[in-house]
């Protein structure tokens, strides 16, 4: 089986952590038709193969990236102009996703990176209180929780094609904390490093953005 194969079925099987503090709720956009259908173009196209990808890994999907395209750090626009996946979405635009694919580009383009790096999460769900994204790691009793289905999740994944030798944490605070803690305790790769996250970049740093891609394309090209 491919790669999207693989992934898709665990897609399709993705459970819900059984308990949730108060007030949380799940965002699965899997459950969108649209989105599904769109998150399966995307995966067919770059991923009809079998081997092994290095991992950049984010926190969780959130509303307007990969909640609505189904792809991590893919907005609507990007989907279309950059991975030639025409779609009816709103073109609203998500910084995250507007720098990963001026880093993709400076890779080569989406064919060349997809083709040695697969973005994922911590949590392949995302999640929201009081109809605000809400990141896994913000409520220590919802972290605490979802701990062995986290662990779960990325373990399925790596055993579809991830590389083990390093994987990349997206963002340098709480997620890569996060991911040193169950590295340690679970030996999911052989080491985890930070990359700066890309909406920090865009927020906090933009003047020095030309510097963040130029470390993304190294540290990648390094590790594949």
């Amino acid at each position: 089986m491919t790669f999207q194969e693989n992934y898709f079925n665990f897609i399709d099987q993705l459970d819900f952590p059984e308990s949730l503090p108060h007030e949380v709720e799940i965002m699965n956009p899997f459950l969108v038709e649209e989105t599904y259908n769109l998150s399966k173009t995307f995966y067919k196209k770059y991923y009809s193969d079998t081997h092994p990808r290095l991992f950049l890994i984010g926190i969780n999907p959130g509303r307007f990236g990969a909640g609505v395209t189904g792809v991590p750090f893919t907005d609507p626009i990007r989907l279309d102009e950059k991975c030639g996946i025409p779609n009816e979405l709103n073109k609203r635009q998500e910084l995250s996703s507007v720098f990963v694919y001026e880093m993709i580009d400076a890779f080569g383009g989406a064919e060349a990176f997809y083709n040695k790096v697969f973005f994922t999460s911590v949590s392949p769900l995302g999640f929201m209180k009081n109809g605000v994204n809400l990141n896994y790691y913000d409520i220590p009793e919802l972290q605490h929780l979802l701990e062995p289905y986290l662990v779960k999740s990325l373990q399925l994944q790596i055993e579809i094609g991830g590389i083990r030798k390093i994987a990349f944490s997206m963002g340098k605070g709480k997620n890569f904390k996060y991911l040193q803690y169950l590295n340690k305790k679970h030996q999911l790769f052989e080491r985890v490093e930070p990359l700066p996250h890309p909406r920090w970049i865009m927020q906090y740093r933009l003047k020095r953005k030309a510097e963040f891609i130029d470390e993304y394309v190294s540290k990648i090209r390094d590790a594949v």
